[in-house]
């Protein structure tokens, strides 16, 4: 059986009331890809109000999640 983990998401907010119940989520998910990865932080880029990204990073200390804006 092979193991698969995701090393980024992509979240999009329709509804500005799911925006912490969706980040949230999308953090979990990566922090279980993290785990199994061993060595990588997340780094969240916020696009605009709608659209954010997680990605799991070698730049960012495991355990930690890092945030930023897209320029």
């Amino acid at each position: 059986m092979s193991r698969q983990t995701t090393e980024s998401l992509e979240v999009l907010v329709n509804r500005p009331e799911e925006l912490y119940e969706l980040l949230n989520e999308a953090e979990a998910m990566l922090r279980r890809a993290a785990m199994a990865h061993g060595s990588a932080g997340i780094r969240v880029t916020r696009h605009d109000p709608a659209r954010y990204t997680f990605e799991l990073s070698d730049t960012v200390p495991f355990g930690e999640t890092w945030e930023q804006t897209a320029r």
